[in-house]
């Protein structure tokens, strides 16, 4: 593809060297550049790709995409724009010729519950015959193929080659989490979404956004890009704002919720262990829904992925084969065992996420509630003593370990946790190896008690430094129930 094609409709400040060159590839990290690439420098987090402009160039870049001004160099096209990053995804859609253009985009954000919510939409939408792909926390789908997720929401070159993987496999139709990172950070800069989904606001990645109204703009982004509806949680006060906002735009929308007025709506709930079934009420229809995730989060969740199908034209009965036959890994998943014990494992790793879990937990127990958690490194720190706090004041017991410490110390992670704990009257310990945690947990329970392991569900690794290590909280907690025997 010629540089015309890719600059196509961008502005650019200053371009020195031959503009008749043709692009074979791009990259925005100098070690996967090849020969006839076009280098792509950003300022990220810990580094500063214009301090590879030389290696990227060694390795055969003839185009290289600044925000900073750089010397010329010899056989190079050097194109200055003002904000590199933002050019790198509109030039990504531009190399894989458009797909987003021929594909139906729908797009969760929030702090909790995007990956379920994108599971069961995307359960509808199969269910009903629709080819549909997935991104998202726990892996990218498209059809049968999963590749392994490393962001919620992939840099916008690897965002826009798997839209065009889509259209190429005929997948018309893409369910995504967007995140507030990929929001700011304009990897989803110039996508048309056709429906924008939100879930709620709580605070989390302070360590990034800083205030809550920061992260409530950046969230809010995604609202402007949305051509048929924006669908959003009038239950939640950031929802209400949100809501508000967008109102004026020409968008159509449609609010969900329990508590206040909404377009859709539940009632009737009635929650336990095994599930929880209501009524969902839409402006056109009605009827009875059974979803296998107790709790009133779980109740939210469905009502945003209904509202999304309710938007693209589906029946009552259409909706409800596909909501009541999906369960989401490591989402309240219960560990297959004998009767002795009742072992659930969550993804909740934020302050909300964990309250939810543990109340609906205290809905249906019998016994006690004991919680084996922790917070991962490297992450927003002030969340660590609320994390304490929460599983303390609902907790009876708690088991306070590692997470996924990546380079921080998991004795002062730990420590920050114990810090909130210590403002409940909970009983608790601190054991840093997870596995060990786990089995204090088990070996503590009785057939009464429900056991909750929290913060990491889906994932089947443990980040420690410089290693990544096998980890699966249900398949650990499983073997530790056979060795028991």
């Amino acid at each position: 593809m010629k540089i015309d094609q890719l600059m196509k409709g961008l502005k650019i400040t200053k371009i020195t060297g031959k503009k008749d060159i043709q692009v074979i590839g791009i990259a925005y990290d100098s070690r996967k550049v090849k020969e006839g690439y076009a280098f792509v420098a950003i300022a990220g987090f810990k580094t500063d790709g214009h301090e590879y402009i030389d290696q990227a160039v060694k390795n055969g870049a003839k185009v290289v995409i600044v925000q900073k001004h750089i010397d010329f160099i010899e056989g190079v096209t050097i194109i200055q724009v003002e904000n590199s990053r933002k050019v790198l995804a509109y030039i990504s859609s531009h190399f894989y010729y458009d797909p987003i253009k021929t594909m139906n985009l729908i797009g969760v954000t929030g702090t909790n519950g995007k990956t379920t919510i994108t599971h069961l939409i995307k359960s509808i939408l199969q269910k009903n015959h629709v080819a549909t792909g997935l991104i998202g926390t726990i892996a990218h789908e498209i059809l049968d193929k999963k590749y392994k997720a490393n962001n919620t929401t992939p840099e916008s070159l690897d965002l826009h080659k798997l839209f065009k993987e889509m259209v190429d496999k005929e997948v018309n139709t893409c369910v995504m989490e967007v995140s507030s990172h990929s929001l700011d950070l304009d990897r989803v800069a110039g996508i048309p979404y056709k429906i924008g989904v939100f879930t709620n606001l709580t605070p989390d990645h302070m360590d990034f956004h800083e205030t809550i109204e920061n992260y409530k703009k950046a969230k809010t982004k995604l609202f402007y890009q949305t051509t048929k509806a924006n669908i959003i949680n009038i239950d939640d006060p950031y929802g209400k704002e949100i809501a508000q906002e967008v109102n004026r735009l020409d968008t159509k929308l449609i609010t969900y919720g329990i508590y206040d007025q909404a377009d859709i709506y539940a009632k009737d709930i009635e929650t336990s262990s095994k599930g929880t079934t209501f009524t969902l009420m839409t402006p056109q229809f009605s009827g009875k829904i059974s979803i296998q995730t107790p709790g009133m989060f779980s109740v939210y969740n469905a009502l945003a992925a209904m509202g999304v199908c309710y938007v693209l034209g589906y029946s009552f009965e259409e909706i409800k084969i596909g909501i009541e036959s999906v369960k989401v890994p490591g989402r309240f998943e219960t560990v297959p065992d004998t009767k002795e014990h009742n072992i659930i494992v969550d993804y909740s790793h934020t302050p909300d996420a964990l309250k939810n879990a543990l109340h609906t937990i205290k809905d249906f127990v019998e016994g006690r509630i004991i919680t084996v958690f922790g917070c991962g490194g490297d992450r927003d720190k002030t969340k660590r003593p609320m994390m304490g706090e929460v599983a303390g004041k609902i907790s009876d017991y708690c088991v306070i370990t590692s997470d996924n410490p990546r380079s921080e110390d998991p004795d002062k992670i730990m420590k920050d946790i114990e810090v909130g704990i210590k403002r409940t009257s909970c009983k608790y310990k601190m054991i840093e190896d997870r596995k060990e945690a786990i089995k204090e947990a088990i070996k503590m329970s009785k057939p009464e008690d429900v056991i909750l392991i929290a913060g990491k569900g889906h994932e089947t690794y443990q980040i420690l430094k410089d290693k990544i290590i096998d980890f699966d909280d249900k398949a650990v907690a499983s073997e530790i129930l056979r060795e028991e025997k």
